[in-house]
């Protein structure tokens, strides 16, 4: 437990147009009164925290970092998740995911894919000067429609789904390796990395590049019914951040792992509230004298 850093809280879901989640000032000042020590800032809301202009400007990330600091918090990493995935987005979702592009590049596949990759360029540079060594993303969708296959024999799909990953990712990892920072997918349902058979297929198409990482969310691995410790003993190597909220699979009759096209709050997966889950973090916790990441700065980036 040594490698794990105090809480952290990743700030996507609570961002709002009212105080204190509409100013970076008033989401830290909630955080610390909290009693969290860091913040994982996401990139795409720019009254909170400009991308473009922490990339361009040391004195800008000086100010951040000390706007956090005053308030005894840090950055864990920034987070490109929705950027991420417009990289590498299949036709089938290009509806669904346009509206996670700017308006100036929605409609227009080749110019918000265009966009989506100079945001985690400019994501790699802006890390490098807030002092960050890693970074939390999503890899997209590309191969998701194939998932469970049917017919079965569709190897030319996922070849080319995942050699065309690789292509357009490659550029990007190089960039991080440049500015010293580690890019980390978050292993994730409905992305093309989405579990280790996943992340293996990838990882060999970009040469085992040394900044291909992983995001570890245990919640992720167990509502896909995996093995989320032997998970860590597997691709701990590749662990550079970290994750944790609760889960519970609560199988029945009507549904399972697919979710059947219901809400969130009536498939048989789901995140569960701390109090109500038969616990998947206790097992995890007793295990990881034994099988610790090897970074020391992982922490608790998601809430439930």
């Amino acid at each position: 437990m040594k490698t794990i850093k105090e809480p952290g809280i990743f700030l996507a879901q609570f961002i709002g147009g009212q105080p204190p989640f509409n100013s970076l000032e008033g989401l830290a000042n909630w955080a610390a009164g909290l009693g969290y020590k860091a913040l994982q800032i996401p990139c795409n809301h720019k009254t909170i925290f400009d991308l473009e202009l922490a990339a361009s400007s040391q004195a800008y990330c000086d100010e951040v970092r000390g706007v956090l600091a005053e308030r005894g918090l840090s950055i864990s990493e920034l987070s490109t998740h929705l950027e991420g995935q417009l990289v590498a987005v299949h036709s089938t979702y290009d509806d669904a995911f346009d509206g996670f592009a700017p308006s100036a590049v929605r409609g227009n596949t080749q110019a918000r894919q265009r966009w989506a990759m100079q945001m985690l360029m400019l994501a790699a540079k802006a890390s490098k000067n807030l002092g960050l060594s890693a970074h939390a993303t999503f890899s997209g969708a590309l191969a998701w429609p194939y998932i469970y296959p049917w017919p079965p024999h569709n190897t030319a799909l996922l070849e080319e789904a995942f050699e065309t990953l690789a292509r357009l990712w490659r550029p990007i990892l190089d960039a991080f390796d440049e500015h010293g920072v580690d890019l980390c997918y978050e292993i994730h349902p409905g992305e093309a990395l989405h579990d280790g058979a996943t992340f293996e297929r990838f990882l060999a198409r970009v040469d085992n590049h040394p900044r291909c990482n992983i995001l570890y969310d245990p919640s992720h691995l167990h509502l896909q019914q995996m093995d989320y410790l032997a998970f860590i003993d597997i691709y701990h190597s590749r662990i550079k951040a970290f994750h944790v909220k609760d889960a519970e699979f609560r199988g029945n009759g009507r549904s399972g792992v697919y979710g059947g096209y219901q809400p969130w709050i009536d498939r048989a997966g789901a995140s569960a509230h701390w109090a109500t889950v038969r616990s998947i973090l206790k097992p995890f916790s007793a295990s990881l004298p034994s099988t610790a990441m090897t970074a020391g700065r992982c922490w608790s980036g998601s809430a439930a």
